[in-house]
């Protein structure tokens, strides 16, 4: 994985993908279970150089490659793999080696990235050319979306009351910053019982003022705790 001379570091080429039927957001965490060659070797490399991967969401197909028995004759005879063009870079924070052929990692989500050009190696896994996205503006959570920066508040605190170590499990982590409306409409994201489509749809918004205003639409639809 190479960066583009001359490109700042705007674009990386060869970026190793990990599709996944969930979307992980720059700035949240993520736990895995690695035990697929295909991924097992691509985390240990990623792990070793301290270099990032790419977390895609699934629109087709499954998080384990399996056999298809209705694939044509010409093809590879796996299932399909569709997955978004927009995906976020993974830095693997822990990685555990149970036992032989299993991984247990935790990645936090860095920058957003568009893919240009994908490719799919013999062996199963993805890679591709990416641009990397900007890093989001901090804007100020507006007074009011105050109520939907409160209703995460107190969720966070019942859950720290009813089971201290249930917040390890969180992709909401220290540090928090209460008055960034990117990080605050992220956060909330990743806790809705929400389809898969729709928080991609939130992940790729680049104006985060407006990615707060519709998750705050969102937790009143599905009456949940906005601090109302």
């Amino acid at each position: 994985m190479n960066s583009t001379p001359g490109a700042e570091a705007l674009t990386l080429s060869q970026l190793p993908l990990f599709p996944l039927q969930t979307v992980l957001y720059p700035g949240g965490w993520l736990p895995l279970r690695i035990f697929e060659v295909r991924y097992l070797d691509m985390i240990g490399r990623c792990h070793k150089a301290g270099a990032p991967f790419g977390v895609v969401c699934l629109s087709e197909g499954s998080e384990v490659r399996r056999l298809d028995p209705a694939a044509p004759p010409s093809g590879d005879g796996f299932a399909k793999e569709v997955f978004h063009a927009v995906g976020t870079l993974a830095h693997i924070e822990s990685l555990e080696r149970p036992q032989p052929g299993l991984m247990m990692i935790r990645c936090r989500g860095l920058q957003g990235f568009d893919i240009q050009r994908r490719q799919q190696l013999p062996h199963g896994l993805w890679v591709a050319d990416v641009q990397l996205r900007p890093p989001e503006p901090v804007v100020p959570v507006p007074e009011h979306l105050a109520p939907t920066r409160e209703g995460l508040q107190r969720l966070l605190r019942s859950l720290q009351e009813r089971d201290p170590t249930s917040l390890e499990q969180l992709p909401l982590q220290p540090p928090y910053q209460w008055d960034d409306s990117g990080w605050l409409a992220n956060r909330w994201a990743e806790l809705l019982p929400a389809p898969a489509e729709l928080k991609q749809r939130l992940m790729t918004l680049d104006n985060p003022l407006l990615r707060l205003e519709l998750v705050s639409d969102l937790l009143d639809k599905l009456g949940l705790d906005n601090g109302a």
